[in-house]
């Protein structure tokens, strides 16, 4: 069967590699493979003591893993329409996948938006995405993946692919991460601003803070030394900071 490229399919054919993945599974009760393909992940996953679930957008393949794995449980569904409740009635668990690369940054996002459910993920990315991720503050890699993703878990960046370790070859070279959420994940800030804020100025990374937050905040307060900075400065715990500190003006003015 041939990869779909609409769907973003390199099909992963390094057995190695994919018990290295599964090795590295979020610890949960439960799991959701996303983008199972012809099961080569799939086949690792269920030798551990978890409840599995795969989603699978391809039609084409639903057959295919249903007979090679008869007592799967699968949906055929696009993963990032799905609800929390959907997949396991609200309760925790885990993601893991080799993800196709045109949803792989909106896998992240939905892991954020649903960080109640969602316990950790280890998944396989385009390797810049994967280093994007796990970045730190000064790093040009720096940004708002990084931010968004690091204020809810910790993430390590496990090993890096070769493309001839897929069917058909993608032109990028892979990486492979794993995020565990932090134990102490509620940010202590309004979450809807803190998401606002850091988009707003990441999306003039190359300008200081006191100009990208016009408007947001005093003068007075923005001739701060503080606000000279620029984003990819700042730490998680200062975006945080931030955030209060507008929050606090903007009830101020009301």
């Amino acid at each position: 069967m041939s990869a779909k490229k609409y769907l973003g399919q390199h099909f992963l054919t390094r057995r190695d590699v994919a018990r290295r993945i599964a090795d590295a599974a979020p610890a949960a009760d439960r799991l959701v493979e996303i983008g199972p393909g012809k099961g080569i992940l799939t086949s690792f996953l269920l030798d551990r003591d978890v409840r599995l679930k795969a989603v699978e957008l391809d039609g084409e393949l639903i057959p295919v893993l249903r007979e090679r794995f008869p007592g799967l449980e699968i949906i055929h569904a696009d993963f990032l329409s799905l609800t929390p409740e959907v997949l396991f009635g609200g309760e925790t668990f885990g993601i893991i996948g080799n993800f196709p690369y045109n949803i792989s940054s909106q896998i992240l996002f939905w892991a954020v938006r649903h960080v109640k459910q969602v316990t950790g993920l280890t998944g396989m990315f385009q390797r810049e995405v994967a280093r994007r991720v796990v970045s730190g503050p000064g790093s040009r890699d720096y940004g708002i993946l990084s931010v968004l993703v690091q204020a809810y878990f910790e993430g390590s960046y496990l090993f890096s692919v070769g493309p001839d370790s897929f069917r058909p070859p993608p032109k990028v070279h892979s990486g492979v991460i794993r995020l565990v959420r932090k134990t102490d994940w509620a940010l202590g800030c309004d979450e809807s601003l803190f998401h606002q804020v850091v988009k707003r100025v990441f999306g003039q990374r190359r300008k200081m803070l006191r100009n990208t937050l016009r408007g947001l905040l005093p003068v007075g307060v923005l001739a701060e030394d503080f606000f000279m900075r620029r984003p990819e400065q700042l730490t998680v715990e200062e975006f945080v900071m931030l955030t209060n500190r507008i929050s606090q003006f903007k009830n101020e003015d009301k």
